[in-house]
């Protein structure tokens, strides 16, 4: 079978596809991706075909930005949201995709959650399309947002925007709200931390009996700026040693004197920086979260924008940690970390969503699935 993938081009939207794309291609399948250029090495280690067609994030914002009518493109606005996910993308991307796509063929496409290029892809090419998730449901008036300014490029082309034929979905029971209903066509589908090409997905090490508590302290490529950072650090109780991820551009020195306590790691798949650790600290981002709690780790979560808020209420309304919104600042975060450290029930109720996360379909599970509804 030849499966696409499409994504928004950022890590955050990407690396939550790569199990299920890994597990079509262990299977024997022609796997592609469709994203922009600068994720050529991370697919060429994977082994995984890309198509590269569209700008990178930058452009994508700064279009995004023209088109909502907004000087500033990195403010948080959901006007420039749904342009840069919704409206510029397409624009920029839609025709490119299509050819490439067209000369792959491919008997199934599956779309992140903010992808609008794929599903517009499987609608040119009339090929099923299944939407993967990134954690908890988004509400509909989030999405009701982007779809109107879709709905709109695609009614340019003389398409429909399809319905996904399938829901893949990574949520545990303990993550949803209590009004959930299942979305039509719902698949399970169990996350994992994000590993290394070729790494085994394990469990990790376990913090020793004993041991002073370790806390991972990660806002992931795009929000680990120094400046949210350095005050959090400050804060932070001495009681823990402190691991601090530097996202893709930062340096060490970028935080400032002072921070000789303080490991800095560059980007480094999640999966490792897991091991030893007692709490994360985290903007919220889904592949962080529910990666975490995978390993049965609890959370401080610090919402920054886009769908943090999400995850950081399903954070809290399980128990599994605690968020803390803003305009709450540094200190917050201190005493969040304080009580999670001190009290034993986030820790069970993160071993609780990381029982859920087990007892999930896996990738090969999913992808022998609808490899085999597809015929």
């Amino acid at each position: 079978m030849r499966i696409l993938f499409s994504s928004t081009p950022q890590h955050g939207h990407l690396l939550p596809e790569l199990p299920l794309a890994r597990a079509f291609r262990d299977r024997g399948d022609e796997v592609a991706v469709i994203t922009s250029a600068s994720f050529g090495p991370l697919f060429a280690a994977e082994g995984i075909t890309l198509l590269p067609v569209g700008p990178e994030i930058p452009d994508l914002l700064a279009e995004a930005a023209r088109l909502a009518g907004v000087d500033d493109p990195t403010v948080p606005d959901p006007a420039v949201a749904a342009e840069l996910f919704a409206g510029a993308r397409i624009d920029l991307t839609a025709d490119a995709a299509i050819a490439a796509a067209d000369e792959f063929g491919p008997d199934l496409i599956v779309a992140e959650a903010t992808d609008y290029v794929g599903p517009l892809v499987a609608a040119s090419l009339k090929v099923p399309y299944a939407k993967l998730a990134f954690g908890p449901l988004i509400p509909a008036q989030f999405t009701d947002v982007f779809d109107a300014v879709a709905e709109r490029r695609y009614q340019e082309r003389g398409l429909a925007m399809p319905q996904p034929t399938w829901y893949l979905d990574p949520c545990p029971e303990v993550l949803r709200a209590p009004d959930w209903q299942a979305p039509e066509g719902r698949i399970p589908l169990r996350p994992e931390a994000h590993r290394g090409a070729g790494t085994p997905d394990t469990a990790g090490t376990t913090p020793a009996a004993g041991a002073r508590p370790k806390v991972l302290l990660s806002f992931g490529t795009h929000f680990a700026a120094p400046q949210v950072l350095r005050p959090i650090i400050d804060s932070l109780p001495a009681k823990a040693d402190l691991v601090v991820t530097l996202g893709l551009t930062a340096t060490a020195a970028d935080y400032g004197d002072g921070l000789d306590h303080v490991q800095f790691v560059g980007f480094t798949p999640l999966a490792e920086l897991l091991d030893g650790i007692d709490l994360v600290v985290t903007h919220g981002g889904a592949g962080t979260t529910l990666g975490t709690l995978s390993r049965g780790l609890p959370l401080v979560v610090v919402p920054q924008g886009a769908d943090q808020f999400l995850q950081a209420g399903a954070v809290a309304g399980s128990r599994t940690g605690v968020a803390v919104m803003p305009p709450a600042g540094a200190e917050a975060v201190a005493d969040a970390v304080t009580e999670v450290l001190d009290n034993e029930e986030y820790r069970t109720n993160a071993r609780r969503a990381a029982d859920q996360i087990a007892a999930m379909p896996s990738p090969r599970e999913v992808a022998d699935k609808l490899a085999a509804i597809l015929g």
